[in-house]
């Protein structure tokens, strides 16, 4: 927490986005991880990088938003390859989400990539 608050500290109001890499850890660990995130005034959870492997999960992601309530958003990353995706994780509590095929998706299309 003392390291997430540092860092808030010092982008002295800009947006601070801490990534949890949910694919690594357990249920309780991702409610640990968000809790301080909140308590430590950041502004977004995360789910990944995708350098993990796997990606967002609307599970993970309603966890995520369930621990935080309102004070903090939730980004979804990794995993969202079509408009069904998309949705599940905006309906799981997603405020943004990180695609790497945002053209396609919005598109109705499938991407093409495993990220």
């Amino acid at each position: 927490q003392q390291d997430i608050e540092a860092v808030v500290k010092a982008a002295k109001g800009h947006t601070v986005k801490v990534i949890i890499e949910t694919v690594l850890l357990n249920h309780d660990e991702i409610v640990k991880a968000s809790e301080l995130t909140k308590a430590a005034g950041a502004d977004f959870v995360k789910t990944s990088t995708g350098f993990a492997g796997g990606g967002a999960t609307a599970e993970d992601v309603k966890l995520m938003k369930d621990t935080v309530g309102a004070d903090v958003e939730v980004k979804a990353s990794g995993g969202v390859r079509n408009l069904e995706d998309f949705s599940k994780m905006i309906e799981a509590g997603a405020t943004r989400i990180g695609a790497s095929a945002g053209v396609q998706i919005m598109q109705g299309l499938e991407a093409d990539s495993d990220y």
